[in-house]
């Protein structure tokens, strides 16, 4: 496939008119919406957001690829945009963007689609196509353009000599690089790291050989014997990639973005093995993560993460199934179909919750070995407890990720000297074993204890009234809006399923209530105060009502990044006013998802706890009102 079969004239606008990252974002998205390539226009935009939330898509020298995968995508398509002002689009450079290619990409785009998305993320690294592509007056000469290159780089790739195939591949005295590029959609900034690491090596004079991780798969998987070559391995990416074949290597770990910024710097570091030995002790890597990323690669909030991410899926399904149940128990009493929907949530899903927490957990620690004793160990915290209680819940769960993680870690130092024979028997024989022995008999000894303390946690909880209670809310409601889906949010997030667990239901409406206001309370200010918002953030605000309703706290992002002193602390506060009002109201949910479909099989009266949300919503609109200045007197 061709990529002028996806960018076609109806897909390209030759002057945008938006002034900010935010305007550029819904224009592009409207212009795929209006040529019939999107399904969901909304659902489309939040993915987009979501991709954006993760790091900026803004890659420098003038370019930005905002991209998404989503089934809102009816049919592949890029959508192109130019500024010649350029405008600040949060780029890697700091520098103004100028280009904006949107990639739409379905969710079950095949691998056709993929590679033709990709082709062009690797086009956009040659600067004399860029200031083609700059300098067009017309749709049809961006489409040649496009066109003429597309034709010279696959004969280029049909013709490609031997003799490059040893360039690349030569240990030269330089030595020899490897590379790894990764990003969380894998359609973009994977290729476009790999083609500048590529690009740069070139010039150099430094054979290199880079393995793309991309949504269709890997291509140029590193071998053996490039491993075996390699002076040091660099690993550019953005999620969890598998270290253990460099075992023994210098392996530099770094985010994605920096392969684009200063792939010389690291190609120097490489070079100079400039990076720690990589060891296959059970974490993903002991190297410095670049760019303030070595949190967010290790460390406590990594491993819990990794837990509650895998957990989701889970909660959420579970938890709207059980919803549902309610509501056909309640429209049809002794139906057998809201039994089945009971069983599916509450005894299957809702079972397996703390389980998959610990396992997961474990393996973010101690890497596959340590998934299957997380996952015995959160099992017994729920079956194996003390007297009518049999469940130490996610306190148990938590305590049994971490155990079998370091259980594994340590079995694995400790068998490192057995003799090579022995090795292929490791994972299949001895890791599983002792460490699921292990864990197991230490969960066994300590459950009955930790099941005593979460009961007795569970009942203080129960247990606030009044004023506590209502305390708790306010707390609860302003983490939910502090950070819009980042670490503070999941942390109250994490700890309303933790009650709605144990069958505390208040914690976890007011964490509801927290999180849908900040999108209701944006989406109502721009129609309260039409005035203080562009025309396209009146639009995007359209947006946000839905997603505030269906409890996408994300929603607001557009709005928090375009003006954060404002936004973030009306939005806190909006919310905090509804989570206590929602405390106030002793109002219990029994869904951990779905927002107003959820809202209203609430335990207590439905009508206060939505006039909870809207009351927070309300003071989150009225706030940011009389902050924003009137855009008639800018």
């Amino acid at each position: 496939m061709r990529i002028t079969e996806l960018l076609t004239k109806d897909t390209i606008i030759l002057q945008l008119k938006s002034q900010s990252k935010a305007d550029v974002i819904e224009e592009l998205v409207s212009k795929l919406d209006e040529a019939g390539k999107l399904n969901d226009k909304a659902g489309f935009k939040e993915a987009i957001l979501a991709r954006e939330a993760q790091s900026t898509t803004g890659i420098g020298e003038g370019i930005a690829i905002p991209h998404g995968k989503s089934a809102a995508v009816k049919i592949p398509a890029i959508a192109f945009g130019r500024s010649e002002e350029g405008l600040d689009y949060e780029a890697l450079d700091g520098q103004p963007s100028h280009l904006f290619f949107m990639i739409a990409a379905s969710e079950g785009a095949n691998q056709t689609h993929l590679e033709t998305l990709s082709r062009l993320s690797s086009f956009l690294m040659d600067s004399t196509f860029r200031s083609s592509i700059e300098n067009a007056k017309t749709e049809e000469e961006i489409m040649t353009i496009i066109d003429a290159k597309e034709k010279e780089e696959l004969g280029e790739e049909e013709q490609e000599s031997p003799a490059a195939e040893q360039a690349q591949d030569a240990s030269g005295s330089k030595g020899k690089v490897l590379a790894i590029t990764a990003c969380p959609t894998g359609i973009a900034h994977t290729f476009m790291a790999a083609d500048k690491l590529k690009q740069t090596a070139a010039e150099m004079n430094v054979p290199i050989k880079v393995q793309t991780n991309g949504a269709g798969g890997i291509k140029n998987r590193l071998t053996d014997e490039d491993i075996k070559e390699a002076t040091a391995i660099i690993v550019a990416a953005d999620v969890n990639v598998d270290l253990s074949p460099f075992e023994g290597k210098h392996v530099l770990q770094v985010p994605v973005g920096r392969a684009l910024k200063i792939p010389k710097e690291l190609i120097e570091k490489a070079l100079a093995q400039d990076a720690p030995v990589h060891h296959n002790s059970g974490r993903s890597s002991e190297a410095a993560a670049e760019g303030g990323q070595k949190e967010q690669r290790s460390g406590f909030y990594k491993h819990i993460m990794n837990g509650v991410s895998n957990m989701l899926p889970f909660v959420v399904g579970g938890g709207i199934l059980i919803a549902l149940s309610i509501l056909f128990g309640e429209l049809f009493p002794d139906s057998r179909f809201a039994e089945m929907l009971n069983e599916i949530g509450s005894n299957q899903a809702f079972f397996l919750i703390v389980p998959v927490l610990a396992g997961f957990i474990s393996s973010s620690i101690a890497d596959k070995p340590g998934f299957a004793p997380g996952a015995i160990g959160g099992l017994i915290a729920v079956t194996y407890g003390h007297g009518d209680a049999a469940s130490s819940g996610f306190l148990g769960g938590l305590i049994a990720g971490f155990l079998a993680g370091y259980v594994t870690l340590g079995i694995k130092k400790a068998l490192s000297g057995l003799p090579a024979v022995l090795e292929g028997l490791k994972t299949i024989l001895f890791f599983p074993v002792l460490s699921i022995f292990i864990t197991g008999m230490i969960m066994l000894l300590i459950n009955p204890t930790l099941t005593q303390v979460y009961v007795a946690l569970s009942d203080f909880l129960e247990g606030l009234g009044g004023t506590n209670l209502v305390l708790v809310g306010l707390v609860l409601g302003a983490m939910m809006a502090i950070d819009m889906g980042g670490p503070i949010n999941k942390a109250a997030y994490t700890f309303g399923i933790a009650m709605l667990d144990a069958g505390n239901l208040e914690f976890m409406a007011a964490v509801m209530a927290g999180g849908m206001v900040p999108p209701l309370g944006l989406a109502l200010a721009t129609s309260l105060f039409r005035n203080k918002f562009t025309k396209q953030e009146r639009e995007t605000g359209k947006t946000a009502y839905v997603l505030g309703a269906f409890f996408i706290s994300e929603g607001v992002i557009p709005f928090a990044a375009a003006d954060p002193l404002r936004v973030i602390p009306a939005t806190a506060i909006g919310a905090a006013v509804a989570g206590g009002l929602s405390a106030f109201f002793e109002i219990g949910l029994n869904a951990p998802h779905g927002g107003i479909i959820s809202a209203s099989l609430v335990d207590g009266n439905p009508l206060l706890y939505f006039l909870s949300i809207i009351i927070g919503a309300f003071v989150t609109a009225i706030i940011v009102g009389l902050l924003k200045k009137d855009l008639r007197k800018v």
